[in-house]
C-alpha cells in the first residue's frame, strides 16, 4: 500500500489532484485510516491515475472520463472531442489572422463597381443557422439535395450564387438566410427547394478578401461609396462565396463578393 504522497510522486499527480479526483469518485483510495484520514492506494491504482493523467491531457471533461470508466464507448467520445478541438482551431486561427493584420497595420483596400445583375431562374431554400459558419456545410448539403432532385436540370451558363440574410437585424445566433443559385429552367420542388425567377438588378459590387469575421470593414465602405455617390439600396445584400474554406487552407485566401441591388436617385 502507497500512502498519498508516495502515490502522488509514483503517478506524477499532485494531492491536491488526487483529493479532487476522489471526491469525483475517479480515483478513490484503497482504503483510509479510520483514526488518522491517512490515505492508502494500491499499486495497481497507478494505471488508473495514468489514464485520468493521460485523458486530462486530451482536455477531457470529467464527466466525458467517468463516462469512459463506466464503460461508454472511448472511440465516440474521442472522436467528439477530435471535433470540437478542430473547431476550436478554426476559431484560434482566425484570432490569429486578425491580431496579424491589426499588428502588420494592414489596411482593407475595396474598389466598388456597379454591375448589371440579368434576370434569372434559381432554385432557392430557406433555412434557420445556429451560427454563420454552418453556411459552409449548409450549401453543399442543399446543392446535393438539389442535384437528388433535378439530376437532369442544369445550372445557368454563366453561374450565379448567392445568400441573403433575412433577418433585419445581426444575430449571433438562429441566423435566417436564403441561399440562391440560378439554374437554366424550373424543376421539381419539395419542402427544401423551390423555384423563383429574380428581376434583372443593378448592384454596386465589392469583393472582400480573408476571413468573415472582417467582413463588415467592406460592408461599411461599400454604403458609405453608396451614400456618397447619390445611390438608394433597393434589396437585400448578396454574398457570393468564390474561395473559402472548402477550396482554401488559409483563410486570408478566401474571397467573397459582396452586392448590393441599387437605384440611382433622382
Amino acid at each position: 500500500m502507497l500512502k498519498i504522497g508516495e502515490f502522488s510522486k509514483m503517478s506524477h499527480l499532485t494531492i491536491k489532484a488526487l483529493r479532487f479526483y476522489e471526491k469525483e469518485e475517479l480515483l478513490v483510495p484503497a482504503s483510509i485510516d479510520k483514526y488518522t484520514g491517512y490515505r492508502f492506494y494500491e499499486t495497481s491504482q497507478l494505471e488508473t491515475a495514468a489514464s485520468i493523467k493521460a485523458y486530462r491531457q486530451l482536455d477531457l471533461s470529467i464527466n466525458e472520463i467517468k463516462a469512459i470508466f463506466a464503460g461508454e464507448d472511448a472511440h465516440a467520445i474521442l472522436t467528439n472531442k477530435v471535433h470540437q478541438l478542430l473547431e476550436q482551431k478554426s476559431n484560434i486561427d482566425i484570432r490569429i489572422s486578425i491580431i496579424n493584420n491589426i499588428l502588420e497595420e494592414k489596411q482593407m483596400k475595396y474598389q466598388v463597381t456597379v454591375k448589371e445583375i440579368p434576370s434569372a431562374i434559381v432554385y432557392y431554400s430557406e433555412a434557420t443557422l445556429s451560427k454563420y459558419s454552418d453556411m459552409m456545410h449548409y450549401i453543399p448539403a442543399i446543392g446535393a439535395e438539389f442535384r437528388r432532385l433535378n439530376p437532369n436540370l442544369k445550372c445557368a451558363e454563366s453561374p450565379y450564387e448567392f445568400c441573403e440574410y433575412l433577418d433585419g437585424e445581426y444575430r449571433d445566433s438562429d441566423i435566417r438566410i436564403r441561399h440562391n443559385e440560378a439554374v437554366t429552367s424550373f424543376g421539381n420542388e419539395n419542402e427544401n427547394i423551390k423555384f423563383r425567377e429574380i428581376p434583372a438588378v443593378k448592384v454596386l459590387s465589392t469583393f472582400h478578401k480573408g476571413t468573415y469575421e472582417n467582413i463588415g470593414e467592406a460592408y461599411a465602405y461599400i454604403m458609405k461609396y453608396a451614400e456618397e455617390n447619390g445611390y438608394r439600396i433597393s434589396g437585400l445584400a448578396r454574398e457570393c462565396y468564390i474561395d473559402g474554406i472548402w477550396n482554401k487552407e488559409s483563410i486570408t485566401d478566401w474571397l467573397t463578393e459582396i452586392q448590393f441591388p441599387i437605384e440611382k436617385e433622382v
